[in-house]
This record gives C-alpha cells, structure tokens and sequence, in this order.
C-alpha cells in the first residue's frame, strides 16, 4: 500500500503507485552518522532548504562512491544475494528498470505496481539480503542504513538522466 509523501525524520519519500522511482540504498558503515552531522553544520549557512538538501545530497553522493567502509557488496557472493532480491519481486510488486550493485551501496530505478508501496520494497530487498548475506559470512546484525534516499522520476529527461547516472 502507498504512503503517499511522507518522511521519517531525516529523509522525505515519495510512495505512489504507479510512479518511477530512483532509489540509492546503503551499507551501514558507508556513510558514518559523524560524517552527515559535520557537513549538516557546514550547511546551516544556506538559507534554500532546498539547495542545503541538494548539497547534502552530492556530498553523500561522492563520499559513497569513494568506497567507504567494508564495502561488502565488493564480494561476488554478496553482490548476487542482493541481485537476486531486486529480481524477486519484479513482474509482481514493480518493474525493475535498472540497477547497479555499488561496492557500498545500490541504486535501482523502479516502477511501483499496484500492491506493496515502495517503503515496503525497499524493506524486502534489504531485509531479505541481509539475512542472507550475513549467513553466508556467518554473522549477525544489521548491515544498511535504515534510511534510503528515492526520487520521484519527473520526466522523459529526468528518466534519461537516471538511467545513465
């Protein structure tokens, strides 16, 4: 079932079905909280709520690529679990546009069907993955952040441009 807009404190998401949704999901140590606290107080400066957010943004953009943390998604094994949960549930709860499995995080384009909003999607493939991932390196414990960043895909240009991203 679709939310709607919503946020959970840190992030706002947009849950529509039907919506093409880009989604960036990551580990739990690739982004330290210390991290995202300094460059929110770098930010307070700027005065556009929305210019703060999209500088944020960028920042955790680069510092996840840099390949921060154990970067477990580095580990073949691993990278398919997680494959495999993004496949799952295509043709059922989305489609699945495209995705790309990061060292430390994954991005993934969706349209949302009918059935299981998007917060509920994102919450299988990391719950799903994790419990496997974490028996095949026989461990316990979470290993994502809890939150996930998605953007709401607002055209053919902005479609384009995720997908090449």
């Amino acid at each position: 079932m679709s939310k709607g807009i919503f946020n959970r404190g840190y992030l706002p998401h947009w849950d529509f079905q039907g919506a093409v949704q880009a989604i960036t999901f990551r580990l739990k140590d690739s982004v330290p909280a210390k991290v995202i606290v300094s460059w929110l107080r770098e930010l307070e400066s700027i005065e556009d709520e929305k210019e703060r957010a999209r500088r944020l943004r960028q920042s955790i953009s680069r510092f996840e690529d840099e390949g921060h943390g154990e970067s477990l998604l580095r580990l073949p094994d691993c990278a398919e679990i997680v494959q495999r949960q993004l496949l799952h549930g295509h043709g059922r709860d989305y489609r699945l546009i495209e995705w790309c499995i990061m060292p430390n995080h994954v991005h993934v384009m969706i349209k949302v069907d009918e059935g299981l909003g998007l917060s509920r999607i994102v919450q299988h493939w990391k719950g799903r993955s994790a419990l496997e991932i974490n028996r095949l390196l026989n461990r316990s414990g979470s290993i994502w952040q809890r939150e996930y960043h998605d953007r709401f895909v607002r055209d053919l240009d902005h479609y384009y441009d995720c997908r090449a991203y």
